[in-house]
Formats: structure tokens, C-alpha cells, sequence
């Protein structure tokens, strides 16, 4: 790193975050490179963002058009890439109208408020949604009340009202959290913070007959499974259960800043002029980016291409020693370590050999790659992931 960029850092930014020691300067494809031109491989696409890889051609291109012509006007204006984006994303998923805001918490704050004042509607006056254990919606207060395990910290409490928790993939245990005040259930289709756990299509099938039975919706967080992470546009798509609601960010902007509410054309609208709003929601720079994304993605060659990417890659990994299973769809992959190995060290050994990777848990190691990853660069990584197994037991 430059010669005080450590202490700048620390004394200027409020330490929310564990930083790696790598200091990234400038990204291609699959490529990150630091300040001394060191290649690095990267497996986690800024947690699944650049998805199309770094500095996507199609996305910088869009950005530097539109930064040319206009960067920002109010939502209290027409602008043409923000209704194209919301006829995209409509359209291409569960059909009803779109709220726009700018990260994957205020998508999820949004579905919150819809579910409330649909609950309202109905006649239940203290609603409740029902979530599960080991989900992640986000740290904004109500996503981070709607996150089980992160809400409990006392030192940032009193956390936001309304939420029930429930076992991860209970069927059994969803059904009994289902009462007259349910408003909803908001559930991650595979759990990506948590290390990467798809739910079961029992557990999915339960949720959605108990919201049909009783009036409450059913929202999907697609943050990290949407825009073609795990094979299909949406991860619902790979289920037998439709959500009423669905939030999406992350890989949505290719690397700008954009995340979206979308409601199911039955549901149709249900907030009301004045009831949310966002200043710099769906400005035209990053609706251009969003668009070019999506006209990017949403192509069966491409889909079809992460679908066989990571059944190569999950193939490839469950063939080394120390990998006990291998979780998730498509690029969306957790890969579970024998006991006798941390995946923290192992995510460290890994950075020193230049491939970027990710442990959310002490047993996992979680691996999204930019969808531009090569069959070489795929089979490189697992080689080095089993030379970090190799060297963390004391081989060389």
C-alpha cells in the first residue's frame, strides 16, 4: 500500500470494516490489480457486484454517455432511463410496478413498508413479519431488525417492532410463527451472508400456500441471487414459489449504486404518493448502468454459460481434500471446509497468492465470481484453493 494509507484510514473513516492490506488501484474482467501492479484473480465481485467483471465495457460505456448528457434531476421530474429500467425489470420478473432506491437495505425498507400498509388494508392493525434465522436483509433499522442475527446487539438497540423469527428451512416451524397478525414473510431464497444455504422447495412451498391462505405477502430479498447470479435472472425462477414482493441490488448497476422494490402485478400498487421517496433514487447515470446490465444478462447464452460455470467449478472443488460440500446455484457458491481447517486462514493464504475470496463462517468459504470468469481462470482458482488447503496443514 502508499506509505500512510493505513493511518490516513483509520484516522479518517469510522472503522466499520476489517480491511485485507491490499490497496486496488484497477480492475479488468476478472482482474483486480494493486498499486504495484500485482494481479489478483477476483472470486467475490466486490461481494456480487460487478458481476460482468470490472469496468464492464457495456457499463462504462452507458455511464460516461449518460454522465455527458445529464448526471442528475429530482424524481419529481420524467427522466426516459428511469421508466426504461422500471419496463425492464417489471416486465422481466414478477410484473407489477417498481420502487427505485440505492442500496439492497432500502430495497428491503421499502418491501417492509409495503407489507405494513398492505397489512393495514386488510384490517390488521399491529402487523408482523415473520423472518428467518441466519438471513440477511441489511443494517439500515428495519432490515437490521428484520436480520435475527445481527438485531440483538444491546448497544444498538431499541431495534424497530414487528418481526418474529423462525427457524431456517422449518416448514414445520413457519407454520406455527403464522398468526391473525401476520403481515408477511421476507426470506432470502438461498442465504448468502449466512454461507451460502439454499432453501428447501418444501420450505418455499409452505410460505407460499400459508401467505395465500391468510392474505400476507410473500417477499423475496434477491440482493446478492438476483440479475443472473445463480444461473436464472431471479433465483425464484428455479422454484416452485412466485414471491409478491421481490428487492433487488448489488449486481443490478454493475458496480453503481441502485436497488429496486418490486411488487407482483397482482399486488399492484399499494404505496401512495408521499409514503416513501429517495433523492437520488434512479438518477440517469446509474438507470443506464442498470439497463445495461440487464441487456447484458438477461440472455439465455449467458444464463446458460453461469449454470455450466458452476457446475464445473462445484465439480472441480468437491474432487479436493479438505472440501466436505459444495452449497448454492449457479456462481453463488459456499464451499464447506473439513473441521480441522479455518476458512478465514484459508481466505488470507489465498489473498497472498492473489485470488479474492470470502469466509463468512469459520467453515466456509464463499466464492461469487464475475460471470466473464474463464474455464482457466475457474480451474486456476480451484488449484490454489487446494495449494491453501496443502499449505495450511503444514504441506508446501
Amino acid at each position: 500500500m502508499k506509505a500512510g494509507l493505513k493511518e490516513r484510514e483509520q484516522r479518517f473513516l469510522m472503522q466499520t470494516y476489517r480491511r485485507a492490506e491490499v490497496e486496488f488501484v484497477r480492475g479488468e474482467g476478472a482482474l483486480l490489480f494493486d498499486e504495484d501492479g500485482r494481479e489478483y484473480l477476483d472470486l467475490l465481485s466486490g461481494i456480487s457486484v460487478a458481476s460482468l467483471g470490472h469496468c464492464a465495457p457495456p457499463v462504462t460505456g452507458a455511464v460516461q454517455r449518460q454522465a455527458g448528457e445529464l448526471l442528475h434531476v429530482s424524481n419529481l421530474f420524467y427522466t426516459e432511463p428511469m421508466v426504461d429500467l422500471a419496463e425492464r425489470l417489471s416486465t422481466r420478473s414478477i410484473g407489477g410496478p417498481v420502487f427505485f432506491c440505492n442500496s439492497g437495505a432500502e430495497a428491503n425498507e421499502c418491501a417492509i413498508k409495503v407489507a405494513r400498509k398492505h397489512a393495514h388494508g386488510r384490517g390488521v392493525t399491529d402487523p408482523e413479519i415473520i423472518v428467518f434465522e441466519g438471513d440477511f436483509h441489511g443494517r439500515t433499522y428495519g432490515a437490521l431488525s428484520a436480520t435475527p442475527g445481527l438485531c440483538g446487539n444491546p448497544a444498538l438497540g431499541p431495534m424497530l417492532p414487528g418481526f418474529k423469527s423462525t427457524a431456517f428451512d422449518d416448514p414445520a416451524g413457519l407454520e406455527a410463527a403464522f398468526g391473525p397478525k401476520t403481515a408477511a414473510v421476507l426470506m432470502e431464497p438461498i442465504q448468502g451472508e449466512a454461507g451460502i444455504f439454499p432453501v428447501s422447495g418444501e420450505t418455499l412451498a409452505t410460505a407460499r400456500r400459508l401467505c395465500d391462505e391468510s392474505g400476507a405477502l410473500l417477499i423475496f430479498d434477491e440482493v446478492q441471487t438476483g440479475v443472473g447470479r445463480t444461473g436464472s435472472l431471479w433465483a425464484y425462477e428455479q422454484t416452485a414459489a412466485r414471491p409478491d414482493v421481490l428487492t433487488t441490488a448489488k449486481a443490478l448497476g454493475g458496480g453503481v449504486a441502485i436497488g429496486a422494490c418490486v411488487n407482483s402485478e397482482s399486488l399492484g400498487q399499494v404505496l401512495e404518493a408521499g409514503d416513501h421517496g429517495s433523492t437520488f433514487a434512479a438518477g440517469p447515470v446509474a438507470a443506464s448502468a442498470a439497463l445495461a446490465v440487464l441487456e447484458t444478462v438477461d440472455e439465455p447464452g449467458v444464463l446458460r454459460r453461469i449454470r455450466d460455470l458452476g457446475g464445473q467449478l462445484s465439480k472441480q472443488l468437491l474432487e479436493v481434500d479438505g472440501i466436505r460440500d459444495v452449497r448454492g446455484r449457479g456462481l453463488m457458491l459456499g464451499v464447506g471446509l473439513d473441521e480441522s481447517l479455518d476458512a478465514r486462514a484459508l481466505c488470507a493464504e489465498l489473498l497472498e497468492r492473489g485470488f479474492v475470496t470470502n469466509s463468512p463462517r469459520p467453515d466456509t468459504l464463499r466464492l461469487l465470481p464475475p460471470f466473464v470468469l474463464s474455464d482457466e481462470q475457474a480451474s486456476s482458482a480451484v488449484a490454489a484453493i487446494a495449494a491453501g488447503i496443502t499449505r495450511l496443514r503444514g504441506g508446501t
